[in-house]
């Protein structure tokens, strides 16, 4: 009897294995695929180089229920998100225009934002910190229209405006006097603050539940100090970057 009783226990705890599995997944997307962004901040030449995006769907953990997946319309209202982004290095080798300016590595920029959304538009603002490349604060403010005319298609356009601090602006806007003397720029003290300003316009197609295309077109105006820099001056105030690539949603159960 008692081994019955055992068994019978022990049969059940093996079938709610798999549910109390379930209830802790952690649901995202990621995407790969390749750009045409501006040689450096303040360029007029232009270079391709890969793209790469994560996009936060779900995570359910116990009594913590947070998003509704990646390919599932979003709640309405405030939520949380990540921030990521890379900036390429910047060296005179690639760019002999730059002689005698000190060169710039890679930058990974972390951080977290908040987002408003309602069905057919979202306003969002997000803080990163430089963690390579630079030890500057940057950010990014901006509201998107959203249209779907099929569901398949994402499609979403609006403003953005930019911003950094003055460790930021100083590495990618400034000239230091030594650099005055080495190149032929003249000493620039770069302030931080608003530093651009424009539009994006992105589209999503969705070839399954797990795949999609994805592409966008993003225009920025250097301002204040970023385009009032000598580097800019010698560039372009106008910056493009265009992307293009394929993202796989992941589901992963702990």
């Amino acid at each position: 009897m008692r081994f019955a009783l055992a068994a019978t226990v022990g049969f059940s705890v093996l079938l709610a294995l798999p549910a109390a599995a379930q209830e802790r997944s952690f649901n995202f997307a990621l995407r790969g695929g390749v750009a045409a962004i501006p040689q450096y901040p303040g360029s007029d030449d232009y270079e391709a180089a890969p793209d790469f995006g994560f996009t936060f769907g779900a995570l359910r953990w116990g009594g913590l229920n947070v998003g509704n997946g990646v390919r599932a319309l979003p709640d309405n209202g405030l939520s949380f998100k990540g921030a990521f982004k890379v900036i390429g290095s910047r060296d005179d080798e690639d760019a002999p225009e730059l002689a005698g300016l000190d060169d710039i590595d890679t930058a990974v920029e972390l951080g977290f934002g908040l987002t408003y959304q309602e069905t057919n538009w979202r306003a969002f603002g997000e803080v990163r910190k430089g963690v390579t490349g630079h030890s500057g604060v940057t950010g990014t403010v901006g509201a998107d229209a959203i249209y779907r005319p099929t569901d398949r298609w994402l499609f979403t356009f609006g403003p953005r405006v930019y911003f950094g601090d003055d460790e930021y602006a100083s590495t990618y806007f400034g000239v230091s006097a030594a650099e005055a003397g080495t190149s032929g720029f003249a000493a620039y003290d770069a302030d931080g603050g608003t530093l651009g300003a424009g539009v994006e316009l992105q589209g999503t197609y969705f070839l399954s539940d797990r795949w999609a295309v994805e592409g966008a077109v993003t225009y920025e105006r250097l301002l204040g100090d970023a385009g009032d820099s000598p580097i800019t001056l010698q560039g372009s105030d106008d910056q493009w970057r265009v992307r293009l690539g394929l993202s796989r949603v992941f589901t992963l159960n702990f």
